[in-house]
């Protein structure tokens, strides 16, 4: 299934050098959850702080369990701090 990835801020840099800009498309099997795809992009536990799919937020409990679907688009932003 095909699957949107998108990393933003210091995360864009965990990436492939193929990437659309902060974007990878995905090919995974069915099954895969979101913790699945931040383990395997190595995005560390502390950093994934903002997780949407599809524009929906998604708690940190629920993410070993929260699967992907066909043409869902995956978000990920670390912590951000500003002034």
């Amino acid at each position: 299934m095909k699957v949107g990835f998108k990393l933003f801020a210091s995360l864009t840099d965990l990436l492939p050098p193929e990437r659309d800009g902060n974007r990878v498309e995905l090919d995974l099997e069915e099954g895969t959850t979101i913790a699945d795809v931040i383990a395997r992009f190595r995005v560390p536990e502390r950093s994934a702080h903002l997780v949407l799919v599809n524009g929906l937020f998604i708690p940190r409990e629920a993410r070993a369990s929260r699967r992907l679907a066909e043409h869902d688009e995956l978000a990920v932003w670390p912590p951000i701090a500003g002034g």
